[in-house]
């Protein structure tokens, strides 16, 4: 569980409310009950039913991880499993998983947990680390201290600041909807790292219309540049499998699907 002390279910339900800036009148509208009853329970003069609670987190959209904890505080045993990736029940979202990332190749696409820690990749991904510093590259590996680290890929990526920016905000909407303070402290590090020197010098990046943000990167062979888009399980029950994301990278141009296409038929 995310939080290790058990509070008053009516703390957490006020504490999600105010989270997605929702008034009591608009949650109770959400909810079809009463504002009277929604108040009574966040004041804790009523206490809700194992499917009161559920329903309110669903409205909320709470994670499944703070839904298990809004239970456990109603005095309800958790609803949603979490286990390990490897576990036998996880045999078809694991080799679904797999199917994505090898179908992907020979374009990079890699999959992270919630803390954005690597859980798998293609074999589209290791040459990109090329020059990396070993440490960063030992278990478990955090994609995002990866990319922005001076000693990572940062002095690579021709657009740092543009990058940077992406991440540290696709970080501060993932903190708002999940509350997780693991995220925070990740974010405050990551905003402390300086910028590596002479990193994202290139003048010209393309602003793709305004459509997306791309992720350009310096190699030997030359500049790579790519698009980005996130994959998640459509309706997962299991708390492992709803904090899995697949970050799939597409050539952005002609000359980086040409170069990658190259160097995978030479690695065969």
């Amino acid at each position: 569980m995310m939080h290790t002390a058990v509070r008053p279910v009516g703390e957490y339900l006020r504490e999600w409310r105010q989270r997605r800036r929702l008034s009591q009148l608009d949650l109770a509208l959400e909810a079809e009950i009463s504002t009277r009853h929604l108040s009574f329970l966040e004041t804790g003069r009523a206490s809700p039913s194992r499917d009161m609670v559920l329903h309110l987190a669903e409205r909320l959209d709470m994670p499944l991880r703070e839904r298990n904890a809004l239970l456990v505080a109603a005095g309800f045993a958790p609803v949603f499993s979490e286990r390990r990736l490897d576990d036998p029940a996880l045999l078809q979202a694991r080799q679904a998983m797999e199917l994505v990332l090898a179908g992907h190749e020979p374009y990079p696409a890699l999959a992270i947990d919630r803390h954005w820690n690597l859980v798998a990749s293609n074999k589209a991904v290791p040459p990109l680390l090329a020059g990396v510093d070993p440490s960063l590259l030992q278990a478990p590996v955090n994609v995002l201290r990866l990319s922005l680290h001076p000693l990572g890929l940062a002095p690579r990526i021709a657009n740092h600041a543009q990058w940077r920016a992406h991440l540290l905000e696709r970080l501060r909407r993932q903190i708002e909807v999940s509350a997780d303070p693991v995220l925070g402290g990740l974010l405050d590090e990551l905003e402390a790292y300086p910028a590596p020197a002479g990193a994202g010098m290139l003048s010209a990046v393309p602003d793709y219309a305004g459509v997306v943000v791309p992720f350009q990167l310096m190699t030997d062979d030359g500049l790579l540049s790519f698009i980005s888009t996130t994959t998640v399980f459509g309706t997962p029950v299991d708390v492992t499998l709803s904090e899995l994301a697949l970050e799939s990278f597409f050539p952005a141009d002609a000359a980086t699907a040409a170069m990658l296409r190259r160097e995978s038929a030479a690695s065969r």
